[in-house]
């Protein structure tokens, strides 16, 4: 295994566990903030070793790989959340710093552990319980109405993992394996199917220390479980409910002991005399895709902010940098090759950011972004979504 080069005066190395492309996407940052970045990737030419130089190939839920190159690291955080707790706990036990710890990553990688936790912190979720047999399933859909939406606690995202069920028997094959080693071991989350007015997003950042900052509120819109734009700030929100998510964004990061990055995903509602209101949906503890926008929409962008937070160096001031930025993600279509529709997009508007991941172009599989700051958001958004379009082949001009 390669081992990172220390790099002169002081400056610490960082490791992260995973190769994709949120890996990726902190060396620039790193670079820049004088630290060295280590990946511990899936293999050579995962996104982030092409980036990388410092890149060891190795299996994250290998107890061994993983105490390796943590020895060579002064903080270790992650690119994803499949890190096995058992493997987590034995790293801590032998005083290796992570960040989120074991014990906050828990609540991101099992739904019910989150949800429970979020329930007794008085977070507003929707209505949810956890079924293990066909008859919990009917009870709970006969409760709250049907269809209802089922998640595996575990292992789930981007859609995967989430079903919309119309009876028992539409999860038969999930309730057949509860009980045993698997993302449905310990049984399925129900979760009423949440009449929303759209997908809202937080992204905040906190210090072990307990410094914390948070960017604007922004819309997700989302399709077939993907989210496709992200716009910031969240166009018409109220100012009032901007206030109320941000608040239990940073209150569920401080309860949680979250360290870096915490997205939390949510539901904008009406209650019942009409006013806007919040439903917390899922949180990720790492940079997340609805932050992308950051890049180069805000002072500080998220990936910086995450090295920042887990190395517990003073935040960076996370406000907008224009009136609205516009994320597109680019998700792979009729080109393998890019470059020749990158290269269009660069000449044809100079003031859009395109961020490519390195990433085997395969049919619905992000492998970019791009980024559009304005004074108008439909022009912003318009000239995103025309050039992530362009890039995946739905457009040609």
């Amino acid at each position: 295994m390669s081992h990172p080069k220390r790099p002169p005066g002081g400056f610490p190395v960082v490791g992260v566990v995973g190769g994709g492309q949120l890996a990726r996407m902190m060396h620039g940052p790193a670079v820049e903030l004088g630290i060295q970045l280590s990946v511990l990737a899936e293999d050579e030419l995962a996104a982030a070793a092409l980036a990388v130089p410092s890149a060891p190939v190795g299996d994250h839920r290998d107890v061994d790989a993983l105490r390796e190159f943590a020895r060579h690291c002064d903080v270790v955080t992650f690119d994803h959340e499949h890190v096995p707790q058992s493997v987590l706990e034995t790293l801590e036990d032998e005083g290796v710093v992570l960040h989120p710890p074991r014990a906050a990553l828990r609540f991101a990688q099992d739904k019910l552990a989150m949800r429970q936790r979020l329930t007794e912190l008085g977070i507003a979720c929707p209505r949810w319980v956890r079924a293990g047999s066909a008859a919990e399933v009917s009870a709970f859909g006969d409760a709250v109405g049907w269809p209802v939406v089922a998640k595996t606690p575990r292992g789930g995202y981007d859609g995967k993992g989430v079903a919309v069920i119309r009876s028992a028997e539409d999860v038969a094959d999930w309730l057949d394996r509860v009980g045993q080693p698997g993302p449905v071991a310990d049984g399925i989350l129900l979760e009423e199917k949440v009449d929303f007015v759209r997908e809202l997003a937080v992204l905040v950042a906190r210090s072990p220390s307990g410094q914390a900052a948070a960017w604007p509120v922004v819309e997700t819109v989302q399709a077939d479980g993907i989210c496709t734009d992200v716009l910031a700030p969240a166009p018409d929100l109220d100012p009032e409910l901007a206030a109320i998510v941000t608040e239990a964004a940073l209150r569920i990061a401080g309860e949680l002991g979250v360290t870096g990055v915490l997205a939390v995903e949510t539901f904008e509602v009406r209650d019942e005399d009409g006013r806007a209101a919040y439903r917390v949906n899922e949180l990720a503890m790492r940079p997340h895709n609805s932050g992308h926008w950051s890049m180069d929409g805000a002072v500080t962008g998220q990936f910086e902010q995450h090295l920042r937070a887990v190395l517990d160096l003073p935040l960076g001031e996370p406000t907008a940098r224009a009136p609205w930025t516009v994320m597109a993600n680019v998700l792979g279509g009729d080109y393998e090759q890019l470059y020749p529709a990158y290269r269009h997009i660069m000449a044809r508007d100079p003031g859009a950011k395109v961020h490519v991941y390195g990433k085997q172009v395969r049919p619905g599989r992000k492998v970019g972004h791009v980024n559009v700051s304005a004074d108008d958001l439909d022009a912003a958004r318009a000239r995103a979504r025309h050039a992530a379009d362009y890039l995946r082949g739905v457009v040609t001009e």
